[in-house]
């Protein structure tokens, strides 16, 4: 069996098991960066050097303006390679994963992880204080860590005002042009977040001036891009460095680690499966409290 014909098994067991949106995204690793080079080989004649000389075309990649690509991207194509073979090794009797045999490309770490500082993102709030939806929707984004999607996936059911919570229970995507209402990003993102009482607040009296609105209205009826550009303007207005939208949600992360609050605490908040998962991404930052922690234990002795 070659190469395309496998993927097309591959597609018809994996794609029912996943979000539609991830599977998107895997079938154009798979069409752009894999079946071209890999298409006509027959899997069990795929060698480590065959993977070694797909792994240079991409990293050799330059476009227009000279330009490589991310390595967390490259990482991430890599790994898309390998879950094939892995498939066909588990469920089909190939002998070996080529893949596996070879060093990986990439890295599955980003760059330097941005964030605003409570001054920083108080003097963007100012700036954009005039346009009530795009304010409102920044408050909740830096104050609750919230994803993007599931800001934008928000009803008025999912708020309860007296007791000052917010429930994470859906996201929000585009795809494929369509918009699209589904199920949080994993089990944990399913979650209920206390939210601060200014907060509740303030979206209290955004929710009563929309008019005519209905529970399972969203209540911020908007794109992603929409938001992006608001973002922008806000922080030339305020002449502070643009950060993308999830970088609040790194904001509100830091905030609480600053402000001495447990890892357990901050991924429960955040809705990551793990704790584990928020020590790789935040656990630098707990660094910074670390002569804190020393100066109450010296006070402590005697």
């Amino acid at each position: 069996m070659t190469f395309s014909e496998f993927v097309e098994v591959y597609a018809s067991e994996v794609k029912p098991r996943i979000r539609e949106h991830t599977w998107i995204t895997k079938e154009y690793i798979i069409n752009d960066k894999l079946v071209p080079f890999f298409g006509d080989m027959r899997m069990c004649d795929v060698r480590p050097i065959d993977v070694i000389r797909w792994q240079n075309e991409l990293t050799e990649h330059r476009d227009a303006e000279g330009k490589s690509w991310a390595p967390t991207y490259l990482r991430t194509v890599n790994n898309q390679l390998n879950a094939i073979f892995n498939h066909a090794e588990r469920y089909y009797g190939l002998t070996d994963n080529p893949v596996r045999r070879v060093d990986k490309i990439g890295s599955k770490k980003g760059g330097e992880m941005q964030f605003w500082t409570k001054d920083e993102y108080l003097r963007f709030s100012e700036a954009v204080m005039d346009k009530p939806l795009s304010f409102h929707a920044f408050e909740l984004l830096y104050w609750t860590g919230i994803r993007c999607g599931e800001l934008l996936a928000l009803t008025p059911a999912d708020i309860n005002l007296d007791a000052k919570t917010l429930s994470v229970t859906k996201t929000f995507q585009t795809i494929d042009g369509r918009e699209v209402v589904t199920e949080p990003k994993t089990p944990k993102s399913r979650r209920t977040i206390d939210m601060p009482p200014k907060l509740a607040e303030m979206l209290k009296g955004y929710m009563a001036a929309l008019y005519n609105l209905a529970p399972d209205d969203r209540l911020f009826p908007f794109t992603k891009s929409y938001f992006h550009h608001q973002m922008r303007k806000g922080c030339e207005a305020c002449g502070l460095e643009k950060i993308r939208l999830h970088d609040l949600r790194h904001s509100h992360a830091s905030l609480l680690i600053n402000l001495g609050y447990p890892v357990l605490v901050v991924s429960e908040r955040l809705g990551h499966e793990d704790v584990e998962t928020t020590l790789q991404t935040y656990g630098h930052l707990y660094k910074t409290t670390t002569s804190e922690a020393v100066k109450k234990l010296d006070d402590l002795m005697l």
